[in-house]
This record gives C-alpha cells, structure tokens and sequence, in this order.
C-alpha cells in the first residue's frame, strides 16, 4: 500500500511539471554556497588558483524514480589581464523517473578590481552550453503496450543554451544576480516532439537567481556565515533559501538551510490556497587541509511529504590546486 502512493506522489510530481509553464524548476543544490559556480557564472576564478568540485544528490531517498543529480565542475584564473579572467567548465546530470538530462557549459568572468588591496571585485560573467533532454520509455510503467504517445526506447534532442551573472564580493560580503537558461523562453518546441506528442515540459525553464552574504566574527576562533538565495521563474511561486553556517578553527563548516516557497509577485496564475514547499537541510563541511573539503547535507521535508521519502542526501568533495602565479591575501569564505 505504502509502495502504492509513493509511485502515486511520484506520478502526481511529474505531472505538475507539465502544467501550464511547460517547463520544470532547475536543479538546485543544497551546498551550492561551496560552489558558487553552479547558480552564477561570474562565480568563474573567484578562489584564484584552479578548483575542482563535484556533487551527487540523491533526493527523496525511497520514491521510485526519484531524482538523481551530478555535476563537475572546473573553474580558475587565466595568466592573461593579471587575474582579471576567470573561466571554468561545468558538466551535469539530472534523472528524474523517465526523463533525463545532461548538460555541458563554459563559462567566461572578467573580474574588475575595486581597491588597490584587491579585496574588492565587480565580476561580470557569461556561460554558453548545450543540454541534450531525454525520455525513456523503457522506464515507464503503462496499461496499453501500443500507446503510440510512449516511446518503445529512448528518444532525446540537444538544446544550445546561454547564462549571464553580476558578482560583487569583498572579504566579508558577497552579492549576486543571475539569469540561467536565458534561450529557454525562445527554443522552438517542436524539438520536443515524439510522433506528434510534444514533451516540452521537460524543458528547464528560465530563472533569475540573486545570493548574498557575509561573515561575522564571533571570536578567533568562531565565525558566522549567513546568507540567503531567492530564485525566481515569474511562474510558479518564488523559492527562498535561509542559510546559516559556523565556521570553526578555519577548518569545520557546521550548519543548516531552510527552503520555502513564497507568492511575492501576486502571480495570478497560482491559486492563493497553494500550501508552501518547506524544507530544511542540516549541513557538514570538513577541510582536510588547505585544498580538500569533504561536505554532506541531510535534506528533511516539513510538510505533508515527509511521512513518504527517506529525505536527500548530497555528497561534495572540493579540491584546490594551489599555484603561484595568484597569492591569496584574504580568505575565500565564500
């Protein structure tokens, strides 16, 4: 019975992705504080020396189907303009039930120096890449084995795509604003099309991201990191995420999120008896030593879904190359 209303709930998720946006809410994870390049692309070079980072999600941990989200990512300084361009590469994979996607982008930062210290940066970010978007429909379950609208394997296309940020940041704060999948708005959706059925609700869809941040020393050996990431569509309701992080002895990263969804924009397409999706994360960041960071977060639902998944787990591992060519003056908190 239980197996039955997960399958149900996971039918009824999926479902809400082909509602009138015609496009799903993008990948988003919990400890994208650590990797600031997966929401901003400006984010490019911002540690200086070459960093790598990658991430695995597993998210409703019990559902069939669940989401499962992976992504690497590489990014550092160029010699040219004296650390003025940041560019890194990111590749990622989203599978949710029958429909995946994987995506590969560059991205291009150009840094510029507001003090003579270099403790201040106005950066300025582009991304381009492709995302190629699939159905398999091999995964899926149906009465009628010659539905036509079913595809008897997996059938994709690839979508060209751009990304463009504005990151400012100086030894204690941080701010930014991004547009992700800025073509989506404009891709033609016959690219979607399976014998005349179309799957455009698979598309991602175009967000605005805005982060900031600071840190407050509490003692030499105790620090507060808070921040919070507002991410915006213009069609379902506006995600809020609250973030608060103690940093211990420059090594330990203790800390937790709480997510909401909120109608700030008196959108008249959603229903005002819409109920929140709440979640809170509990979060881990070890740095082994200067250049590798080991992180985990433990995702929980608050609301009626939390009877029915084992919650998400994240797993990260960050790793620093240090060079010297780019000498840091000032910890990258951020």
């Amino acid at each position: 019975m239980q197996r039955t209303i997960k399958i149900y709930m996971l039918v009824l998720l999926l479902a809400t992705a082909a509602m009138p946006s015609l496009a799903q809410q993008n990948v988003q994870f919990s400890q994208y504080i650590f990797n600031g390049l997966s929401v901003n692309p400006a984010y490019a070079g911002y540690k200086q020396d070459w960093y790598v980072n990658s991430v695995y999600r597993h998210q409703w941990a019990g559902f069939p189907g669940a989401p499962r989200t992976g992504g690497v990512s590489v990014d550092g300084l160029t010699n040219a303009n004296d650390g003025k361009v940041g560019v890194g590469v990111q590749a990622m994979f989203d599978k949710l039930g029958p429909q995946e996607s994987l995506s590969l982008y560059a991205n291009y930062a150009y840094r510029i120096p507001l003090d003579d210290e270099d403790t201040r940066r106005l950066c300025f970010g582009i991304g381009a890449g492709v995302t190629q978007y699939a159905i398999d429909g091999a995964a899926l379950m149906y009465m009628d084995n010659d539905d036509q609208a079913i595809p008897t394997g997996k059938t994709s296309t690839w979508v060209p795509d751009a990304r463009f940020g504005v990151y400012y940041y100086t030894s204690k704060f941080y701010a930014g604003i991004s547009v992700m999948d800025l073509f989506s708005l404009y891709t033609d959706a016959t690219r979607f099309s399976w014998k005349g059925n179309n799957y455009a609700a698979i598309r991602k869809t175009q967000h605005i991201y805005f982060t900031a941040g600071t840190i407050v020393p509490l003692s030499p050996e105790l620090q507060l990191k808070p921040s919070v990431m507002v991410k915006e569509d213009f069609k379902g309701p506006t995600s809020v995420d609250l973030n608060a992080f103690l940093l211990i002895n420059e090594r330990l990263w203790i800390g937790g999120s709480y997510r909401t969804d909120m109608n700030l924009w008196n959108k008249k397409n959603l229903g005002r008896d819409l109920s929140p999706v709440n979640a809170a994360s509990a979060m881990i960041e070890f740095y082994v030593n200067e250049q590798l960071r080991l992180g985990y977060a433990y995702d929980m639902n608050v609301n009626k879904m939390a009877g029915y998944s084992g919650g998400s787990h994240e797993i990260s591992i960050g790793f620093l190359f240090p060079s010297k060519k780019f000498t840091l003056t000032n910890p990258r908190y951020f």
